[in-house]
């Protein structure tokens, strides 16, 4: 077979030559060799930077609550003492107002979250999905002391005279149910606490549960219509099994946003250190609003060494929180595995 270009051709091999050149990939030439294991090692230190920072941040609990700890032992977080001049401390007020306003808010917040989220994404008309969606993620940028004032003269008002003192009159004498309304009607309390951080999570809860419901498929839910599908069947079975991971995921960032929150919680909670009732409205304290009133004025000994016992309970909480959503991804992801 004859070849297409002469091998004793000056012009044939010149063609040949070309060909050849323009099929090699381009060689890059390596202006700094250096650069590759210099980003490497600036990338692995802020690895190991915030890793030392955690590391520090705990220790740093450690040692300021060690007196506390030495003093009161485990004790410390079922026993409601609160007394600074007796040097008598127990963080468990505290830490039911914590968990209780966090599950108020969580509980007000989610159901609120998912309608946002299923409305921007498969009901809102086109012209109104982008400025609704503007308008929520905007309510993120509020900052919470704005709430608080916003809670304590404005909301807490309306919440005991259209709310508590209506709840008041209708259960007084019910059991059980009663105790839950009691309290003197000013508006400030556990509830008012939770529904000021319910408003000020569903931001963050909306924006993810959006974000995650957009990346289904739209071959998915279109065949699910096609087939006659409403469209809370398609939500159900096509949306949040496709993105539970994301859900879950949205609805742990707002418990930490909840459950770290200060300012607006210091305002409307009422801080007070005992624990009078069960009542949704009474005034109660939290871990963030305790340390926000009395670690400046707090001498040195036992109470800022509770205060620190205090902060150390309240990153345990986050910590076991943060845990528990890795893990229930975890067996999510392992469940999808064994389905498919």
């Amino acid at each position: 077979m004859a070849a297409i270009f002469p091998v004793n051709s000056t012009e044939g091999a010149e063609t040949v030559g070309a060909v050849q050149a323009q099929s090699r990939p381009p060689v890059r030439r390596r202006v700094a060799p250096w650069a590759d294991a210099l980003f490497a090692a600036v990338t692995q230190g802020a690895a190991w930077l915030t890793l030392a920072l955690m590391v520090g941040i705990i220790g740093s609990l450690l040692l300021g609550a060690a007196p506390a700890i030495k003093q009161f032992g485990l004790g410390f977080l079922w026993s409601s003492d609160w007394d600074p001049v007796q040097e008598k401390f127990g963080g468990l007020v505290m830490i039911y107002g914590t968990l209780m306003s966090s599950f108020i808010a969580l509980l007000i917040a989610v159901p609120v979250s998912f309608g946002i989220a299923i409305f921007l994404t498969e009901l809102s008309p086109g012209w109104l999905r982008r400025p609704l969606g503007i308008a929520i993620e905007l309510l993120a940028a509020v900052p919470s002391i704005v709430y608080g004032m916003w809670g304590l003269l404005v909301f807490g008002p309306i919440l005991a005279t259209y709310v508590q003192q209506p709840l008041q009159a209708l259960l007084t004498g019910v059991p059980i149910l009663g105790s839950l309304v009691s309290g003197p009607p000013v508006g400030i309390g556990i509830l008012s606490a939770g529904i000021i951080l319910a408003i000020m999570i569903i931001p963050f809860i909306a924006s993810v549960m959006r974000d995650v419901f957009e990346v289904t498929p739209p071959m998915l839910k279109e065949s699910a219509y096609a087939l006659g599908s409403t469209t809370w069947e398609v939500v159900r079975n096509i949306v949040l099994p496709y993105t539970k991971t994301g859900v879950i995921g949205g609805v742990m960032l707002g418990l930490g946003r909840a459950l770290g929150e200060t300012m607006a919680v210091t305002f409307v909670i009422g801080n007070m250190n005992q624990l009078n009732s069960p009542s949704v409205f009474e005034a109660a304290n939290s871990i963030t609003s305790t340390l926000a009133n009395e670690f400046a004025e707090a001498g040195e000994g036992l109470h800022q060494a509770s205060l620190m016992y205090l902060g150390l309970v309240l990153f345990f909480i986050t910590f076991v929180v943060l845990a528990a959503s890795k893990i229930l991804l975890m067996q999510l992801k392992k469940n999808e595995g064994t389905r498919a």
